[in-house]
């Protein structure tokens, strides 16, 4: 995980999310899930988050949005742009209604990918009073090894490694791997 800065809300916003899921939420009170009024806005929050999964802290071309506090634990927070985190749909699946670290919250430096493994770990770095909220994330989005991203991963790394992309280019699609990079040049150096 990577910090991400937060965004002002898009124009229209107001109007066409919170005020419309407001006044739906009033006329469906005992309603299990809102109204989807939210995907509208998928591209403004992909945009917000550089294209980035708010947890991954990778590329992602589709994405959904996340709820950061569930609809389940807060129907409220349905139609506030605040809430929203863009993410991969499968760690929006794993996260369900648990609670993570915001990527808000979150400082650069606390999390970073070990080489040649491509394992992501918390550093020492992290708060102490958030260590065992940063491993809890790591392990409930399955961040630290699973196939899924450890294959997302070695992808990034291969396409630096071969040429395909620069540094830079890494920089934009998989920053913490570009760190875990540099990382390994001025220990080489």
């Amino acid at each position: 995980m990577i910090h991400f800065d937060r965004t002002e809300e898009p124009p229209g916003f107001d109007d066409q999310v919170r005020k419309r899921g407001k006044a739906w939420l009033a006329e469906h009170p005992q309603a299990k899930r809102p109204l989807d009024l939210w995907s509208g806005v998928k591209p403004q929050l992909a945009d917000a988050f550089r294209q980035l999964c708010a947890y991954s802290a990778m590329y992602e071309p589709v994405g959904t949005v996340d709820h950061f506090v569930s609809v389940k634990a807060d129907k409220s927070l349905a139609y506030e742009w605040s809430n929203y985190r863009f993410c991969s749909g499968w760690l929006n699946s794993s996260k369900q209604d648990a609670a993570v670290l915001d990527p808000f919250e979150v400082k650069d430096g606390w999390f970073e990918i070990l080489l040649p493994s491509l394992q992501l770990v918390a550093t020492h770095a992290v708060p102490q009073e958030l260590r065992a909220m940063a491993e809890f994330t790591l392990e409930r989005l399955r961040l630290r090894d699973d196939e899924r991203v450890i294959r997302q991963r070695r992808e990034w790394y291969r396409m630096y490694e071969t040429g395909e992309l620069s540094l830079d280019g890494l920089g934009l699609k998989a920053p913490l791997i570009a760190r875990a990079v540099e990382r390994q040049r001025q220990a080489t150096t």
